[in-house]
Parts: structure tokens; C-alpha cells; sequence
């Protein structure tokens, strides 16, 4: 098999996982687990998974990570506002909606990140960008609305959560970008999640909750937290740096389907074809926005 098949194949495996770790979270509070009591254990055990397997792999920037108190001051910024904040409006935009829903609502966060990069870097947005914009917005609006101007079709607190997950996931790709750099992603993100789970943990409700480990909950919570965190992850990076965070990023888009159809085939939920229209615009604009740079990328290898 080639790298570039390789990388292909660990790349949509790691979205199609990332959909359906949404689905098990769905399941998870159906059965009466709160999203803070879910958020918590998940980035708590991934996190101190993640922090071993950093260790063991790039011991001497772990260590300087935490050895340096502006890095750490940093790193718990970004645990903060970019893992806690982004877990916990995610799964409650699930709550409140659906794993489907939620995930897409939430990957307008390109756009948010593409418009940050224009406003900081003080640029108009290309006519590609803008298009992009307007599907994001569009697709919002059809999933919000039907169609309907002054109807919700979903509850305002899901379209609230769903929308500021987006937000929250952007503050997670722009804040750890200098620290990654430095120390390496897993060393930043296992570090964060651990940090994060550290820190909530007084607050969530997971010390005094009475957990009934069902063997379907057993599994459920394996899905989320095994297979759509920490197995997702490691085989997410494997791929990127086999075909590079361009293709990666543009390959993950089918996270967001994926959850769709594990929505519909575990919790039986339904769509109407709006849904799927608004669905379909949001993911256009992230592909019009990944395409930008690929265009960009293949020009530079031809030399134009």
C-alpha cells in the first residue's frame, strides 16, 4: 500500500470515528450522564493517556513544557477555553439537537478561523473565501430556519450551543499554534486535556456521580472516549503526516456526515431533506476554503 493511500485511509478513519464519538456521547446523556460529568472523564482519561504516550515518544519537549511556566500558563489558556469550553458546548449542542447536527453547526469554524486570518492579517477575503462565507451562512440559516424567517427548527439553545462550539473550536486550532510548534501536538494537547480535566474536576459532578456501567454504556464510553479521542487522535496525526494537514483537513470533512448517518442508524434520528441541503452547503464551504489551498500548494510544486 502506498504512503499516500495509507495516509487516506487513517485520515477517514479517524473522521468517520470522530462521528461516531459523537453519536456514543448522544447515547451517553440519553441515559441520564450529564455533559459536564461526560466532558470531564473523557478529557481526564485522554488527556493522562495522551500525556504517557507523549512522554514515551518526545520525552525531552515534555518535559520542557513543564518546566516552563509561560509555556504551562499558555497551555492552560488553551485547556480552558479551546478543550474545555469546546468539549462541553459540543456535547451540549448534542444534547439539545443531535450528533449530527451538532457536528455540522459546528465545522462553520473554518470560516470563523478564515475570518480571524483576514481581520488579523488586515486582507479582503477572496472571491473563493467569500463564496465560502456565504454557503456557511446559508447552510446555518436552512438548518436553523427550514427556510423560515422568525421559525426555529431547532430549539434556540441547540442552535446557541451549536454555533459557540464553533466558536470554542476555533480558539482550539488558533491558541496552541506557537506551543505546537515548540513542544509538538501530542505534548500540548495531552498536557491540555489532562490540565483540563484537573481543573473542572470539583466542579463536574464526576466524583459523586452514581455511574450504572451497563455493558451498552461500557461501550458507549469506550466509543467516546477510546475510539473517538485517543485512538482517533493518534491515527488522525499518522495520516497528516503521511499526506500533510491540506488533504487532512479536507479528508476530515466526512466527520461531519459520518455522524449524520450514525445519528440516524443508532438513535433513529431523522432528517428532512433542508437538513441535508443546509448540511451539504456548510461542508461546501469548508471544502471551498481546503481547495483554496490546495490550489495554492499545487501551484507552488509547479512553480507558477
Amino acid at each position: 500500500m502506498s504512503k499516500e493511500l495509507r495516509g487516506t485511509l487513517y485520515v477517514l478513519i479517524a473522521g468517520i470515528s470522530w462521528g461516531l464519538s459523537g453519536t456514543c456521547g448522544q447515547y451517553l446523556m440519553a441515559q441520564g450522564i450529564p455533559p459536564l460529568v461526560l466532558t470531564n472523564i473523557r478529557i481526564l482519561i485522554a488527556g493522562l493517556v495522551l500525556s504517557l504516550m507523549a512522554y514515551g515518544s518526545a520525552r525531552k519537549q515534555f518535559r520542557a513544557a513543564l518546566s516552563n511556566k509561560k509555556s504551562l500558563g499558555k497551555i492552560f489558556i488553551f485547556a480552558l477555553f479551546g478543550l474545555v469550553l469546546n468539549q462541553f458546548a459540543y456535547l451540549v449542542a448534542i444534547h439539545e439537537t443531535n450528533a449530527g447536527t451538532a457536528t455540522v453547526l459546528q465545522y462553520i469554524c473554518p470560516v470563523l478561523v478564515l475570518s480571524y486570518a483576514c481581520i488579523k492579517d488586515k486582507v479582503a477575503p477572496t472571491l473563493l473565501e467569500m463564496f465560502a462565507i456565504v454557503f456557511a451562512m446559508l447552510g446555518t440559516f436552512l438548518i436553523a430556519t427550514h427556510g423560515e424567517l422568525g421559525v426555529l427548527s431547532v430549539t434556540p439553545l441547540g442552535l446557541f450551543w451549536g454555533l459557540f462550539s464553533a466558536v470554542t473550536y476555533s480558539l482550539y486550532i488558533i491558541l496552541p499554534v506557537e506551543l505546537i510548534r515548540r513542544y509538538g501536538s501530542l505534548t500540548v494537547i495531552g498536557i491540555g486535556m489532562l490540565m483540563g480535566g484537573v481543573l473542572i474536576f470539583p466542579f463536574s459532578g464526576l466524583a459523586s456521580f452514581h455511574w450504572q456501567l451497563t455493558m451498552p454504556i461500557f461501550l458507549a464510553l469506550v466509543g467516546i472516549i477510546g475510539i473517538g479521542t485517543i485512538f482517533t487522535y493518534t491515527v488522525f496525526l499518522k495520516g497528516a503526516t503521511l499526506i500533510g494537514p491540506v488533504k487532512s483537513s479536507l479528508l476530515a470533512s466526512v466527520e461531519p456526515v459520518a455522524a449524520v448517518v450514525f445519528a440516524f442508524l443508532v438513535m433513529s434520528e431523522h432528517f428532512f431533506f433542508i437538513d441535508i441541503l443546509g448540511m451539504v452547503l456548510i461542508l461546501s464551504a469548508v471544502t471551498l476554503i481546503s481547495a483554496k489551498d490546495l490550489i495554492k500548494k499545487a501551484s507552488l510544486v509547479h512553480g507558477k
